[in-house]
């Protein structure tokens, strides 16, 4: 319900008139369901979003595009450039002699990393360590499952996903119900839970209108591709 004014007041083109006001008054008095009017409890409109996650699976290796994403990595960015030579020496002349290798053992794989950092002569801090780690894996859903100190899963950023829960519906209940059946081994972040509210006017009050008949539509197109035939007669004539 509106009437559009006469000027605008910046992006606002639209406004109630007297006897918009007096309609919805109206409405409201009476309290009942119509094309205008829905009933609601407020908490209809709260939900939580929850954030779902799924475990990091990764396999490990030294190969060329790999080591290019550990040489521009931010920790690495700082090293001297002494010692950011002898590293990019040191894993390419592994990655020659791996020859495709792939682990899906990080502990294993770490451990032939510090060797091949120890023949460069190259000591590096712990942060640096992890993000050299970090940028030779990549996703791979038979690799190893990464977990933290206390041996739980750790998550998969590009696998993160989040979902809007009614509020009177249990966040574990719907995750069993609507996540789980597609993805068995996904779980909720609960520190990442968030409250909201939103009233969807246009799921509410959608009206549905069916589309046009097929064969109106065939016609209407056969119409216009005859007047683009005919043109195209008279540019050839």
């Amino acid at each position: 319900m509106f009437v559009k004014m006469r000027k605008s007041v910046g992006s606002k083109r639209k406004e109630l008139s007297a006897n918009n006001i007096a309609e919805i008054t109206r409405v409201y008095e009476a309290f009942a369901e119509s094309k205008h009017s829905k009933i609601f409890r407020t908490e209809d409109f709260f939900y939580r979003t929850i954030t779902v996650e799924r475990p990091l699976k990764v396999n490990f290796a030294f190969t060329a595009e790999r080591i290019e994403r550990v040489m521009a990595s931010r920790p690495v960015a700082k090293l001297p450039d002494d010692d950011a030579v002898a590293l990019r020496s040191a894993l390419h002349a592994r990655s020659q002699r791996a020859a495709g290798e792939v682990s899906t053992n990080k502990s294993a794989f770490t451990s032939e990393l510090l060797d091949v950092l120890a023949e460069a002569g190259l000591q590096v801090k712990p942060a640096v360590l992890k993000s050299i780690v970090t940028e030779l894996s990549e996703r791979d859903e038979d690799g190893e499952l990464q977990t933290n100190r206390v041996r739980d899963p750790e998550p998969d950023p590009t696998l993160r996903d989040t979902e809007n829960v009614p509020w009177d519906q249990d966040i574990h209940e719907y995750l069993e119900r609507e996540v789980k059946p597609f993805v068995a081994d996904a779980w909720i972040d609960e520190s990442k839970t968030k409250e909201g509210a939103e009233i969807p006017f246009t799921r509410h009050f959608y009206e549905y209108v069916p589309p046009r008949p097929l064969e109106e539509i065939d016609r209407d197109l056969e119409e216009v591709l005859g007047h683009i035939r005919a043109r195209l007669e008279e540019v050839k004539g």
